[in-house]
């Protein structure tokens, strides 16, 4: 069964898109807000700290940044050594990353924004996961925009392991 990790500042369309790849057979696992939502619907998700160990830290600021996640994204499905590391450690691969980053220009832009605020809206984990999936790009799937989710749906339905073209 494949695994999805969403993790989205931006929650439009996150919880049809669950619900669908869900229907697809995919597990879901998600960290502290968007779990919430997807629960709120009714949508099996696993917490990410469930998949470290570890509880979300430091006011949320530490969630994803661990091994079982990176290892997951980073590890190729092509190379028995890393397939073998994967299971030695206990580690399941994740074939698709849904992330969307915090908000930073738009806190910065808010008159009156709090240096502390702003600086809480520089995102860490996002970005890390976005990296590292998109090295592994031949067998993660990467999604930040919410308006991509019915085109990445379609291809998975259609069984399309290049999701996305990179056009409109």
């Amino acid at each position: 069964m494949p695994t999805a990790l969403l993790s989205v500042s931006d929650k439009t369309g996150v919880v049809d898109f669950a619900r669908a790849l869900a229907k697809l057979g995919w597990n879901l696992v998600s960290t502290g807000g968007t779990a919430k939502a997807l629960r709120a619907a009714g949508i099996a998700v696993k917490d990410v700290s469930d998949v470290t160990g570890f509880p979300e830290m430091l006011d949320g600021r530490v969630k994803t940044l661990h091994p079982a996640v990176h290892g997951g994204l980073l590890a190729r499905r092509d190379l028995p050594e890393h397939m073998k590391a994967l299971g030695e450690h206990n580690i399941g691969p994740i074939d698709l990353v849904a992330v969307n980053l915090y908000p930073f220009e738009e806190t910065a832009a808010t008159a009156g924004a709090k240096p502390e605020d702003i600086i809480e809206q520089i995102d860490i984990g996002g970005p890390s996961m976005l990296r590292s999936a998109a090295k592994n790009f031949a067998s993660v799937t990467v999604i930040v925009d919410p308006a991509d989710y019915g085109r990445v749906l379609a291809a998975l339905e259609a069984g399309d392991d290049d999701v996305v073209d990179g056009g409109p």
